[in-house]
């Protein structure tokens, strides 16, 4: 059986037809519109060119924003033009058969779940660390979407009282502290402060940012600002997941997004902080980390899985 995924991204639209076993059969990619119409007109377009050439079961969609319980409605999205839009039914219609709707955090997590790093699972909880913080829960096996369909958004817990501007309208959320964004605010900062931040300041490119391959190559070489920057963030990142595993208890920590690159340069302080801030720590098992290995193709395999088996 075959179904259609798509993953719907600030940038680019990617879509692509996967089998029961997570396997990409073919894939396309177009640029995302700026117009809502135009979008959904792409979304359609995408589908029938797929299902022109395979015998598709299911069509998933997956997009950020908070969408509420029935997967229906778009309640607001953090990029597109959608504020309580009945986005399930405008793709519908266009598309001319049922469509699965799922937020992407959500998706790539259960594509994780499911096909990735955390196969093998029952219990596992997400977090996605590109621009701002992402997640995805997994409870008995199940998608948790909670009450009004906005659960796991991890990265707007609070962690500062009274901590930095966040973009929810809300101070000091996780994502302000554990994201990329996060990591080059921290590395700016040392860069700026002198001493380790030398060869960072060295670095940085005429926008102020740290590039990916100058950091990997400053961790490779064990500098000491590079590695700090990133202690900095793992460190809430853990601290973090202390405070979820008291209220989820999951058995594993599957980190994704672009930050997760760092491997474990990442994860092992992380793992430090986690276990130091973890209630009743030394007499309770503990949960693995490990890093995402679906990359970008998680919401699609995730979203075209979650509709074939809720149309079954």
């Amino acid at each position: 059986m075959l179904n259609v995924g798509i993953d719907i991204g600030g940038t680019k639209i990617a879509g692509g037809v996967v089998g029961t076993d997570g396997t990409i059969v073919e894939r396309l990619r177009v640029p995302t519109p700026t117009d809502t119409g135009a979008l959904a007109d792409a979304v359609a377009d995408m589908v029938r060119e797929l299902a022109s050439r395979h015998d598709v079961h299911a069509v998933g969609v997956a997009a950020a924003g908070f969408i509420d319980r029935t997967r229906s409605v778009m309640l607001h999205a953090p990029n597109i033009d959608w504020n309580n839009v009945p986005l399930r039914a405008q793709f519908e219609q266009r598309i001319g058969r049922p469509v699965t709707l799922e937020n992407d955090a959500n998706a790539a997590g259960w594509g994780e779940y499911r096909f990735g790093a955390g196969r093998g699972s029952v219990d596992m909880v997400m977090v996605t660390l590109g621009t701002g913080v992402g997640g995805a829960v997994i409870t008995d096996g199940s998608l948790l979407i909670g009450a009004n369909g906005s659960a796991a958004e991890l990265g707007h817990l609070r962690f500062v009282r009274g901590g930095r501007p966040c973009g929810c309208g809300q101070n000091g959320c996780l994502e302000q502290y554990a994201s990329g964004r996060a990591l080059q605010r921290e590395l700016s900062d040392i860069a700026d402060a002198g001493g380790i931040g030398e060869r960072l300041a060295a670095h940085r490119a005429p926008d102020g940012v740290v590039r990916g391959a100058d950091l990997a190559m400053l961790l490779a070489e064990e500098d000491a600002g590079a590695l700090e920057a990133v202690r900095r963030v793992a460190t809430a990142l853990g601290e973090a997941c202390g405070a979820f595993q008291a209220v989820l208890d999951p058995e594993l920590y599957v980190i994704g997004g672009g930050v997760a690159d760092l491997g474990e340069v990442l994860l092992e302080p992380t793992r430090l902080a986690y276990e130091t801030s973890l209630p009743g720590f030394g007499d309770r098992p503990t949960a693995r980390f490990v890093t995402a290995s679906l990359g970008n193709d998680a919401g699609l395999v995730g979203v075209a899985d979650l509709a074939g088996l809720r149309s079954a």
